[in-house]
């Protein structure tokens, strides 16, 4: 009967053992703070509220993006699990600790405890159950551990750094769009100025053609521009609508206001070039990506390093205290106890002999991956001289268009101006003046599109080099 119903429960255990957590954990559900870190939890939980009737500025754009954004998050989230890592792997340095217990049938009577003498009575039965508080303590593994908890440290410092790069690039793509879309409304502005511009014009060819001062295709030249510069402008305003989208999604919001107002201002002024040696020094120090990939390089040394400590002996300490008791013993002299405490201390040596090459497998994969970590930091460091000397450039080139279209932009409007007259005068052609006209729009978008992309150029480059983006 007793084997019948150890039978029954080693079959129940195996039945329900993937059903012992009763609620299991919902991906789906929000983290709460007594579930993960404060600090990590703040990235999620922060949002910075603003009137939808006040003008955002890029800094109130770039806080509540890095308030809201689920990267920003995650990613914090991402260092908090590597700090989690590292705690757990300084934890193996310490004694284990734990009781245990246990029910043991045989099929044979058993001794409760060993005899302690030749000679001694016991208590025997083949019901035993047992429970004991044990404590266990590495005390050497040729470096294993303590280089596991070095390399998770090393981790940890790299999560870190890897958010604050997350933030860096929010920061920038945030920057960049707000700059586009400053950009933008300028454009739209300039073709609502000359649709309304041609619009007017036009109206002044149909008096012309009504007073039989000009000819009937005037007004056709000009009607076909005018439907241009219409198409020009659903075409941009559309454009800046895509752009105003996509700084909300940045800024983390789930019903993004197309028609959110913006308050800033786009910068033409350069500032002292700095020399280019200097941009990739400060770039190396400060870029939290490149310090990043140092520390996971670091951590890799130290991977190999316990890979190697798998040659080396494992001495533990061991120690524990319990009982031992006899259920219906079949066995027992007269004023003995069916129960007994025991009690052992100890050292265990563990030493690898053969391993079917297992230790030395794992010695070549480490040093494998040290060898490609080393190869992805020097990448990166051709990835950050390219970097900074493409941000460089393209902010003195945008800087450059800017100061040939402002000069073009007062030129396109003095030829207007002129043609104007000359078509008033009788003495020019529809044609000029339409000419003029798109010239002058042409120069107002290159010259805004200039300075976007100048401003832009500037916070990429402060993006390469690790600095503040202001």
């Amino acid at each position: 009967m007793k084997k019948i119903i150890i039978l029954m429960s080693a079959v129940s255990l195996l039945l329900f053992q993937g059903c012992a957590l009763l609620k299991p954990t919902d991906p789906y559900a929000p983290i709460t703070r007594d579930q993960g870190d404060s600090k990590a939890q703040s990235l999620s939980s922060s949002a910075v509220h603003f009137s939808m009737n006040q003008p955002i500025t890029l800094p109130a754009a770039i806080e509540t993006a890095l308030a809201n954004n689920p990267e920003v998050s995650a990613s914090g989230f991402d260092a908090e699990a590597a700090k989690a890592r590292k705690d757990s792997a300084l934890g193996a340095l310490f004694p284990r600790i734990s009781t245990e217990g246990g029910y043991t049938h045989y099929l044979d009577d058993q001794r409760l405890v060993p005899a302690r003498y030749n000679g001694e009575p016991g208590v025997f039965g083949d019901d035993i159950y047992s429970a004991d508080a044990v404590i266990r303590m590495t005390l050497f593994a040729g470096g294993r551990l303590i280089n596991e908890m070095r390399a998770a440290d090393l981790l940890r410092q790299s999560a870190e750094r890897r958010t604050n790069r997350t933030r860096e690039e929010l920061v920038f793509n945030v920057t960049s769009v707000f700059y586009g879309i400053l950009a933008q409304e300028r454009l739209v502005s300039s073709l609502i100025f000359s649709k309304s511009a041609l619009e007017a014009h036009l109206k002044r060819v149909k008096d012309l053609i009504d007073a039989q001062k000009a000819a009937r295709v005037d007004q056709l030249r000009t009607e076909v521009r005018l439907s241009d510069i219409t198409q020009k402008l659903v075409r941009e305003r559309n454009a800046m609508t895509v752009q105003r989208r996509v700084l909300g999604n940045f800024m983390g919001m789930e019903n993004t206001s197309t028609t959110l107002p913006l308050a800033g201002t786009l910068e033409n002024a350069l500032s002292e070039l700095i020399p280019l040696e200097d941009h990739l020094s400060s770039a190396f120090e400060r870029r939290p990506d490149y310090q990043a990939a140092r520390k996971e390089l670091e951590a890799q040394a130290r991977r190999v390093d316990v890979a190697r400590a798998g040659h080396s002996p494992i001495v533990s300490l061991f120690g524990s205290y319990g009982g031992r008791w006899a259920a219906n013993p079949t066995d027992n002299d007269a004023g003995l106890d069916e129960s007994e405490d025991v009690g052992r201390v100890g050292l265990n040596v563990e030493l690898p002999i053969f391993e079917g090459g297992r230790i030395q497998a794992r010695i070549r994969e480490e040093h494998a991956k040290l060898a490609a970590a080393q190869e992805r930091l020097r990448k990166l460091e051709l990835q950050i001289r390219l970097d900074v000397e493409t941000a460089q450039l393209n902010m003195t080139s945008a800087f450059e268009r800017v100061q040939t279209t402002e000069k073009a932009i007062e030129q396109a409007r003095e030829s207007l101006r002129i043609e104007r007259e000359k078509y008033e005068l009788g003495k020019g052609a529809i044609m000029d003046v339409l000419d003029a006209q798109s010239a002058l729009l042409d120069a107002e978008t290159n010259y805004y599109r200039a300075l976007a992309d100048f401003n832009v150029a500037r916070a990429q480059l402060q993006l390469a080099t690790g600095g503040s983006i202001k």
